[in-house]
This record gives C-alpha cells, structure tokens and sequence, in this order.
C-alpha cells in the first residue's frame, strides 16, 4: 500500500455545526479552511447566498462565517459552505418556545446532531450492491510463470496455487484480442465436466475486464473462504469463432493451523460451595439453548468461548470438541449451533460502512457514504490503495453530519476499482463497477439501388465508438473473406459495409446488429441499361466546310467506335474524334465529296448503334446577271415550306437558311404572322409579335437579347440562345432587293421534359406491397408520355430508391420487397422522349401490412328460438397491424347476400346475434379485420336452424371435489360447479338432506354454473351438501363433502411411568377433541428445572407412550406433550405434575428380561389395485396398500414388464401406501399393472386393469347428448 498523502481530503479545519434558534434571533454559523486564499461560498438548499438585509457573510484570513438575521420559521433549511471540492452540510432548526436557547453550544449540538439528521439517501442510478470480499490478488499470490510458452490465445495463464482453509486465493487468465474477430468466451471447469459458471455464488466469484488501450481481456476466478473439498484440478478454456484453447491448474487447500494451549473445561463452572476452584461436579447445563431469560446466579465468565470453537470448526469435528470439552447433550449443541446468529464486531470509527460492491452506468454519477461516529472526525478516500486528491469536479467530497460523502461524476471504465474510506487506524472497503450502457444505433442504414458493378456502401452510426457490431445479409452473418468481398470499415462511432462491384447476387435485405438494437435496408442492383440523351443528326454541308456529328449516352465511362459505310473511322489531319464526359463528337474538317456516306457510332459492350447521313452539297457557279431577284433554297436543305424544326428547350435554336440574290438581299425575320404580312420598306403590322432586320450583313433591328440575326455570303442565320417553351411558332424569312423579293415560313416547335405528375395515391397495401396509382402531368412537354419512374423510402430517412428503370407506360404500380410495419412514401417522375419531369409531391405515409390469417374454430356456443351465440379464436396470423376487430355476417340458405350482424366491429371473440326468425336456416361467416382491410372469413360448414334444443341436465362436478373438501377455520370456500341443461334449469342445495341456510352459505346461480361460498369457516360448517338440477321431471344430482379442521386440544393423563438411570418412562392418553381430523403425532418436550428451557426429545410421535432416554444425572426434570393434527401443534401442552430427579451414579437398576420378540413378517397388500378407466391426457394414480417387516422392496409392472425405470411413470411409497402416477397417458397406455413385493420372508402381488380413453369433443359431447 502507497504512503498516504500528507494532504487532508477535506478544505476545512473547522466546520459549521447544525444549531437550533428562537424566532427573532440571529444566528452565526462559522468555518475555518485550511488556507487563508481559499474562495467560499455559501448555499441555503443547494442556492447561492449574497450578503444583504437578511444574510451577513464575513471572511478574515482563513475564517468565515455567515450570519442570518431575524429568524423566522421561513429559515429553517438545510445550509452548506464550499471550498475548493469540498462541501459541508448543515442545518438550522428554529424554535418558537421561548425555554429553548436561540444558540446550542457547539459541543451539545453536536452531540444531538449524531443520528438526528438523516443521511441522504445514497444514489441508485444504475447501482447494485453485489456481495464481494476483499480478495488477495492473483499477482502478489502466484506470479505468472514468464518461462512456459504462450503459444495458443493465452497471453497469461491460470497458475496452480496453494490456499488455507478459509483464505481467499484468484486465478487470472489474460487474452490479447487484437486479431479476434470476435469477444473471446471462456469457461471455468472443475475436473472435467463441472461447469462453474452455474456454481457462482458465496465462495466462487468470475470477473472479466477489458483494456481498450491494449486490447486485452482479463478473466478472473476469486474463490472465497476455501473449503477443503475445493482441491483438485481446474480447467481454463477459451474460444473465439473458430479459435479456441485452453490450460489446465491445480489448487491444494490445507486445513488451518489448530489452536493451543485452550482449556475449555475452564469455562464450565463448578457445583462447588467450598469455594475451591477443584471440587465438585461441572456443570453442563450452561451450554444449552437458552429460550428465557438467564438466571441472575448463572454467573460465568469464561476465558474460552466454546462456541466460538464450534462455530469456526467443521461439522466433522463437533463430536470431538463435545468429548474433549465433557458436552453430553448433542441435540441441544446442536440446535443452538443451527439457530446462532454471528455477531460482527462493532467498528468504534464507523457507525455505518459501505456496501461489499456497487454497480453504476458508464457516463453516469454515483454517491458513495459512510456514517462515522464522531462527527468532527476526518476521512480519507483511496482508489486501488491511491488517495484521491481534490482536483476538479471528478471527485466531490461532502460532509453532512455524521455522513461522510464521496461522489464520483461522469464514471468511465477507469473507475471500475477498489475504494477505501479510512479513519485512523480503521478502514471499511468496497468495490466499484461500472457497466458499459447498451450499444444503439443512432443513424440506420438506408436502402439504396444500385447498378451492376458499382461500389456500394451501407452506413450506419451507433452510440459508442468502438463499438463491435455484426453484419448480415438475408439472416446470414457476413465476415471478411478470401475474395474481399466484403470490407468492413470503422470509423469513430460510424460503421460501413463496403461492397467493391456489385452483382445480382449481393441484392437482399442487409442488417446491422449490436447489443441494443438492429437495423435494415435493402440492396437492389440493377443491369446497366445504355440511354441515349441526344443523338447524332444528318448533316448536310458544302465544300470546305466543318461536319460534326455528336451525340450524348448516360454512361460517361462508356467508350465507342465511328464507322463510315461499315468501315472503322481513323483519326487524321481532317478527321477528329474526341470523347468528354458523356459526350462523343466526330469531326470533319474541309468536307469533301468522297466525305459522304452513312456514319454509324457503336457504343462498346452494348447491343445497338447510331446511324446519320452525311450529304454534300455541290454549289454551281452560272454566270448571273448584276440584277438578280433574291431566292431562298430552302429546298437544298431536304425541307418544304411545310416542314417543321423541333428543339429541346434549353439547346440552341439555329435556323441556317440559303439565299441568293445581286445585289445583296436585305434580310427581315419575323415570329408569329406569315411572310406575305410584311409589308415592304420594313413596316409591320399591328401584332407583330418580333421583328429581325439585317441589310448587307448589318444589323438593323434587333428584338430579344437572347436572339442572335446574322448574314453571311449566300446564308442568313437565325440563332436563340436557350430555347424556351414560349419560343414555338412560325418564324417567317424575307428576302429583298430592287431585282425583287422572296419569302418563306418554318415552323418551329419547342419540347421539353413534362409537369410532375400530382402526388400519388396508395390504392391498398400488402404484407410486402401496396398498388399505387397517380394522374399524369397537365402538361406533356410537347412530347407524348413514354412512362414513368416511381421511387420509394423509408418515413425517416433521406434515400429515395427507384423501384424501376424503364419507364412504366400505366398509371397504376405494384411496389414489392417492402418490410411490413416500416412506415413508407411513394413519388413519381413523368418521361418524355426528352427527358425525365420533377418528381411529384410524395404520398401520404403508408405502411406494408396484410390482412389477418381467418379466424379459426368458429361454432355455435349457444342457440336459442330467436338468437344464437357464436365463438371463435383470434387468427393465427396477425401480422404487424393491430387487430381492430372482427365483422359478423349471416345469410339465408340459397342467397349470397350477406348481412352485417352488427355495425361496426367487435373486440371480442364471441357475439350473441339476437332478433332471428324461428326457424330460418342461416349461414354464418367471421372475418379479422385490421389496418389492410379483411383477412378471408371463416365460415360455419352447415346452416344452422334457428331453434331452442332440448338439453337434459348433466352436472360437471370438478374432480377436486369427487373427495373429501378439507378447509381450516377461518379460511374461506369459494367451489364453482358447472352444469348444463335446456331450459335453464332450477338449481337447489340442501346439507345433510335439509334445506340450506342461508345464514351457513351463499349461494349464487347462472345459466351455466352455481357458486357455493362460505366467507369464514366454522366446525359446523361439516358436513355432506348436495346440488340437485332439476328441469321438470328430469334431475341430476351430486354432493360434496365438507370436513372443517381446527386445532386439536392436549393429551390428557400425563403421567410418569417408570423411571430408571438415565431414562423415563411417559404414558398418556389421546386428546378429547382432535380437531374433527386424526390425530397424526405428538411432540414431547423436556426441560430442566433451573433453567425451564424447553427441548424437543420426540418430534410426530404416532404412540401414546415413549421413553426419554440420555438425562444428565444430578438434574431434575419436568415434561410435557402437544397433540399434532393436520393443522398443527394443540395450542395447550400437557404438563407432568411431578417431576423426577436422574439420581448420581452409585444407584444400580435392574433392567428386566425380555424375551426378544420376532416381528418380522413376509410382505401383504392390505388394500389391493382397483380396475380403473381414465381419459387421455389427464395424469392418473394407481395405488395400494402393503405391510411387511423388513420393508419389502416394490416393483412395478405393465403386462409384466419392468416399468422402474420409465420417465412416464413415477413411483412413490409413504408410510406403506404405494402410489403409481402416470403422466399423461394415452390409449398404448392401457393394460394389465402389476405391483410386486419382495423381503426376505417371502413376497406379494396385486394387480389391475387400465383402460384408457380417447378424448371426446366438445361438439361430439353436444351430438351425443342430442
């Protein structure tokens, strides 16, 4: 143990002591600490106090005080004063009499606050006391041998040790877990079976710690109070998943060292009156039981306790002390010994210690007290034998009283240790655990869709970092492979399952479990489809200008092939191909003739192609005349004046149109009215929604910013920058100069992705599915609708997964693989040729439940003219709804339509139907209703005929009550009967063939049981009461038999028959009142006159004479019997009048001769088996009766086959009565049972005939008795 710290736990030197004052008065608490620097504080129920009117705090050097002015009964609270992590309590009581000084002197005050103030009740947040002894360690008992070869999971094993009898010895074994997959298990065996773990207890305790620093688990076995049958060999085994090894060790125990030099005869006094300490007889009779008060002349002060030997020794050595300390009466150490309670010995610094051992949550606060006897005095505290120092708000230290308080904030698993509260020379110690709270998870796995290939990874977090966690996917646990399939990541409190490529085979319900929770999601990995967001287009180009193909697929990885006429375009000085992101473009610089042809891109590793053709366009030089009128060839470009141009919104509008014409044209654009409108010189007309003007390739009216006019020598370009919606119409071209003028319209339509559709709605749910249905979107984007895309997820998550990939043309979805009772959402996306809309608005939450299994065992209960009453039990599956009820529904024979019972729905399993008409015949259907509507009905196989059937009356009398009912008095008889019968039939109860009292007996009557009850029982209540069932001459009858037992009264003649050494004889005769049953024994008691403490010498003694033998001489003795019955001993025992006195040794007795009497006898059954029938599946009894001297030995045979050593069979034997109990027997059950006796004078055998019967049904029962 360390040197203790020379530092005081406590900051103060002197503390304020609870005071009592009179109303009016002032009163001043003062404190001193322990330095003058010290900051105090001042509290009154735990709340700062300020100095004002009513408080007057004061503090010079290392003194402080706190005056509180004008008492009232207001004041009166629990007061503290705090420095530094010390904190004192205390109390001012106030008084309104005036005799009570307003101020206690410090010195009684403190006397009356010991044990006046009640300690705070210690903190049971996450505490449990557990009974654990101090215990030598294993390292200071048996160091680990350093020389064997740790070559399994051991890193330290279990030594053999050596231990004393009583002594406590502990066994360590250590496992390092760092390349476990799993927390090692280990086992503690004595020899080679016994497992411990079910052994622990007083004298075995298990213990396993962990070390997060080191990874290392240490597994501890503390035997206490070692016993010598403890010796022998122990087993140590340890396994982990597929790992697993173990040690083996041996422990001797030797017995304790035998005390010496003790005399015990000194302890016994003497029956000397000479006053030498020598003479006379010793006397025994102190070492008996004492039952009263001790004689004042019983004075003895022995040096040795004789009890005290005893209650230390084995239950072996007893006889030998009894001799060597002269003990004759056995039966009475005995029973003291049995009785004695062991008395601790008082601690004189501690009034109250701690407790063995407590238990606190991770994270959590514990309170440790103790109660000390001098109030003034100071403690200390130490962890693991370290004094705790005081140092933040760790450790608070509190004195309130005679209560000495240590509270340990935030416990972690460093405080799991042993803490010692120490006062001078006295300690008190008790061990602390802390118990690591239940690992949760705090964010849970979403579901996620994945496409074949890609990297998934499942993510969840849990309330612990560092936390062990189990994976596993559709109920199978997941673990590292070979392949590294599965990688596990950790990351603080996050836990991630990364699958590297996904295939069809890793979709499935995954789940990640710990010690406090679960939680799933599902994996759907879909094949990689290829789509196509823009594709190439057919081009037609002049000479010595650009061509460029391009198109868009979803795939940015995807790589491609260019082929011109089925040949594998090459890359060269003319000729680009480049690929960026999704897009892939083919290049053609300086075009040329040998140029065209169809050009073709074939995505790789995909089954389908892009086709586009590449037209030349030949420009032919004829000689023209200067004047020549303007011309637009929108013919060249493979269009009609009728054609019409489609552009996605958001893309480029670029409308290139030919023209010629000398001198150079003017070029006039318009939107929204035909070209023959506009008017020469440029003006429009009113309505004209845009106008573009452009003269010799200049710019003269321009309309919106986004729109772009340009002229170029033989084209004019019309170009939008992001087409929208409200671009769409027909764009007109006019072409002028002096020769004349030309004009042309193009229509052009802008499409775009359609509207949202409007929010789903949930059509109705399955176990796993629901149908659900949405409107389309209002508008289409110019494009008809090719399906839509539904999505799903979890209420409380934030992952939508989508249920499908190519878009699904109806309106109307079955959604499937959900998990019943997760509540859910559904949205929906519209698609378009060009694109996919916005989601909708998500459905109201929904969640996957079934309907109900049918309800089962539907009949008639009961049926009368004009009702009927059906019952049924709940179906036997319910599902993850709540049942809301059941929906009766009858029909007509030859109708289908089926009418409600009632309205609503019922909770019960049963419904009386009434207000039906006599004599229609009815079908009858049940249904289970919960949250995903009916489940399938359940419907009676036959119709039923409304009528009243006639019932004879039948009493179903219990079995219990086919023999004799015995009660005690005073305790109360509650026998339900039932019965049966149609109409009701007239009950009538009659004792001992009178009427029944009422004053004796209540009785109350149904339709299908009467109840007899009596509240308080009396003797006269005994007696044969018979039911009658009548319905007009038709009855049924059966009777009970009431027996009321009380106390029986005392023997009666006591007397003492004969006397002789150190016995007597004792006769009397039977007691008068029995108590209305037989008398089973007696109890006879001995006392000695000096002392008239009482022994029991014969305990349910079946005869009316005995002899008390072993009496000590030289002591009178009186005696006394009670009366035993089934209820207990007579309240009065019978007493001796004499009494007789055991004469010293010198008297000689002359026993008198008998001849010795041969009572053995062979063996006869005096009440032989009786042929019995029995019903299956109830236990059933065959007994007999059987005399014989020696006891015979019994057998039991079925068609004379040994059954002795059946488990079906039990066989028991008490007082001759032989009993055969068969445990639910069924029909192979029947046969011939024989019982068989055996002893040396011979043998007996009786026999019987079981016949078992099959069960009958209830509705059999009902047909039979029709």
């Amino acid at each position: 143990m360390p040197e203790p710290a020379k530092k005081t736990v406590s900051a103060f030197s002197k503390k304020p002591k609870t005071q009592e004052a009179e109303e009016g008065s002032c009163v001043v608490f003062e404190a001193e600490t322990e330095k003058s620097e010290a900051k105090v504080k001042w509290q009154c129920n735990s709340k700062d106090i300020a100095s004002g009117n009513k408080y007057a705090i004061t503090a010079t050097g290392n003194k402080h005080s706190l005056t509180i002015k004008h008492i009232t009964v207001e004041d009166a609270n629990v007061y503290a004063v705090i420095a530094g992590g010390s904190k004192v309590k205390f109390e001012l009581r106030v008084v309104s009499k005036p005799e009570v000084p307003a101020e206690a002197p410090a010195g009684e005050t403190g006397k009356a606050d010991q044990g006046s103030v009640p300690p705070p009740a210690a903190s049971t947040q996450g505490e449990t006391s557990a009974a654990k002894p101090d215990a030598q360690p294993a390292e200071d008992a048996h160091p680990p041998d350093t020389r064997q070869d740790l070559t399994g999971l051991f890193t330290e094993k279990p030594q053999c040790g050596e231990v004393t009898v009583g002594e406590n010895i502990t066994f360590v074994a250590k496992v390092n877990a760092e390349s476990l997959l799993k927390k090692p298990s280990v086992k503690w065996f004595k020899g080679k079976w016994m497992d411990l773990a079910s052994k622990s207890g007083k004298h075995l305790q298990l213990k396993e710690t962990y070390d997060r620093n080191t990874k290392v688990y240490t597994f501890e076995m503390q035997i206490i109070a070692a016993k010598p049958n403890f010796a022998g060999g122990y087993r140590c085994e340890v396994s982990s998943k597929d790992k697993f090894d173990s040690c083996n060790f041996d422990l001797v125990v030797h017995e304790a060292r035998a005390t010496e030099g003790l005399d015990i005869r000194a302890a016994f006094r003497r029956t000397s009156t000479d006053g030498k300490d020598d003479s006379g007889e010793l006397d025994f009779s102190a070492l008996l039981k004492k039952r009263s008060i001790k004689p004042a002349h019983m004075n003895t002060d022995p040096d040795v306790d004789v009890w005290n030997i005893l209650s230390h020794a084995p239950p072996s050595e007893y006889e030998k002390i009894a001799f060597q300390h002269g003990i004759t009466d056995l039966r009475g150490m005995l029973k003291r010994l049995k009785k004695m309670k062991k008395e601790e010995k008082k601690s004189e610094a501690f009034l109250k210690k701690l407790d063995p051992a407590y238990q606190v949550l991770k994270g959590h606060k514990i309170k440790l007290g103790v109660e000390v006897a001098n109030e003034d005095v100071e403690v200390k505290w130490f962890k693991n034998g370290q004094e705790i120092q005081k140092s933040g708000s760790k450790y608070i230290f509190e004195s309130v009283g005679n209560m000495r308080y240590l509270t340990i904030n935030h416990c972690s698993l460093a405080d799991d240790a042993a803490y010692t509260c120490v006062i001078g020379e006295e300690k008190c110690t008790t061990e602390l655990f802390v118990k690591e709270p239940p690992v949760t998870i705090v964010k849970n796995l979403e579901d996620q869709m994945v496409m074949k290939g890609e990297r998934v990874e499942l993510e969840c977090e849990v309330s612990e970092e560092g936390a062990n966690v189990k994976w596993e996917k559709d109920g199978v646990e997941l673990t590292r492979d070979e392949s590294l399939k599965y990688r596990f990541k950790k990351d603080g409190c996050k836990h991630v399952l990364i699958i590297n490529e996904a295939t069809k085979e890793d979709g499935g319900h995954y789940k990640v479990k710990t010690n406090g929770g679960e939680s799933v999601a599902e994996l759907l990995v879909q094949e990689k489809e290829l789509e196509i967001y823009q594709s190439i287009a057919d081009l037609t180009v002049k000479a010595k200008d650009q061509a460029v193909f391009k198109c868009e697929v979803s795939d940015e990885n995807v790589k491609g092939t260019w082929y011109k006429n089925g040949v594998e375009v090459k890359p060269n000085a003319r000729t680009n191909i480049s690929h960026i992101g999704r897009i892939h473009k083919l290049t053609i610089d300086e075009v040329k003739p040998e140029d065209e042809g169809d050009y073709t891109f074939v995505p790789d590793g995909y089954a389908f192609n892009l086709s586009a053709k590449l037209n030349f366009l030949e420009v032919k030089i004829d000689f023209v005349p200067r004047q020549d009128p303007p011309k637009i060839h929108l013919d060249c470009m493979g269009r009609t004046s009728d054609s019409t141009i489609i552009v996605v919104a958001g893309n480029k509008l670029r409308l290139d149109v030919p023209i010629t014409g000398d001198p150079a044209p003017t070029v006039i654009w318009t939107k929204g009215e035909k070209a023959s409108s506009v008017k020469p010189g440029g003006e429009e007309k009113a309505g004209h929604s845009a106008c573009w003007t452009l003269n010799d390739g200049e710019v003269i009216t321009e309309g919106d910013g986004r729109v772009h006019v340009e002229s170029t020598k033989g084209h004019c370009i019309f170009t939008i920058e992001g087409a929208e919606r409200q671009d769409e119409g027909i764009y007109s071209v006019v072409v002028r100069n002096p020769a004349g003028e030309d004009t042309a319209d193009i229509s052009v339509k802008v499409v775009d992705v359609p509207d949202p559709p409007q929010a789903p709605k949930i059509l109705s749910v399955g176990e796993d599915s629901c149908i659900v249905q949405w409107e389309p979107p209002l508008f289409n984007g110019g494009d008809p609708i090719i399906g839509y895309v539904v999505e799903r997820k979890k209420l409380r998550s934030y992952r939508w997964m989508r249920l499908n990939f190519d878009p699904y043309p109806e309106t109307t979805f079955e959604a499937k693989r959900m998990i019943e009772g997760m509540p859910y959402e559904m949205r929906v996306y519209a698609v378009n040729s060009i694109g996919m809309s916005h989601h909708s608005p998500a459905s109201q939450p929904f969640v996957p439940v079934a309907p109900t299994s049918e309800p089962i065992g539907l009949h008639v209960e009961d049926i009368s003219d004009t009702s009927i009453t059906l019952k049924w039990r709940a179906p036997e599956r319910i599902g993850a709804a709540k049942l809301e009820g059941y929906g009766v529904e009858y029909c007509k024979e030859g109708t289908d339509e089926w009418i409600p019972a009632i309205q609503g729905l019922t909770e019960r399993p049963s419904m009386t139907i009434k207000n039906l008409t006599t004599g229609d015949k009815l079908l009858f259907r049940v249904r289970a209703y919960n949250m995903a509507g009916p489940s399938s009905p359940a419907v009676l196989a036959q119709p039923v005929t409304i009528r009243e059937i006639m019932q004879r009356p039948k009493i179903w009398l219990p079995r219990n009550l086919r023999q004799t009912l015995i009660k005690k008095v005073g305790e109360n008889v509650n026998v339900l009967i039932p019965f049966q019968g149609k109409p009701r039939p007239k009950i009538t109860w009659s004792k001992d063939g009178q009427p029944l009292d009422p004053s004796i007996a209540s009785v109350r009557n149904s339709d299908f049981d009467s109840i007899f009850f009596i509240r308080k029982t009396e003797r006269k209540h005994s007696g044969q009461y018979d039911l009658k069932v009548q319905i007009e001459n038709v009855e049924d009858t059966a009777k009970i038999t009431l027996q009321i037992v009380d106390l029986p009264g005392p023997p009666e003649a006591l007397k003492i028959a004969d006397v002789w050494g150190f016995n007597v004889a004792l006769e009397w005769k039977q007691p008068k009142d029995n108590g209305n049953c037989e008398i089973t024994g007696y109890t006879v008691q001995k006392a000695d006159k000096k002392t008239m403490e009482w022994f029991t010498v014969h305990d349910h003694y079946r005869r009316t004479h005995c002899v008390v033998s072993d009496l000590i001489m030289g002591n009178e003795y009186i005696f006394r019997v009670f009366s035993i019955n089934l209820v207990g001993l007579s309240p009065e025992p019978l007493t001796t009048k004499d009494s007789v006195f055991i004469q010293k040794s010198g008297i000689d007795y002359k026993s008198p001769t008998y001849r010795e009497h041969d009572f053995s006898e062979a063996p006869k059954f005096t009440h032989p088996l009786v042929n019995r029938s029995i019903i299956a599946g109830y236990n059933a009894t065959l007994s007999c009766a059987v005399r014989g001297i020696p006891k015979p030995k019994v057998t039991w045979y079925k068609n004379k086959m040994d059954i002795s050593n059946e488990a079906k069979y039990r066989m028991l034997s008490k007082q001759g009565i032989l009993t055969l109990e068969i445990r639910k027997p069924c029909p192979f059950d029947g046969g011939v049972y024989m019982c068989k006796a055996v002893n040396d004078k011979g043998e007996d055998v009786v026999e019987c005939k079981l016949e078992v019967r099959p069960q009958i049904a209830k509705e059999e029962k009902k047909e039979a008795s029709k």
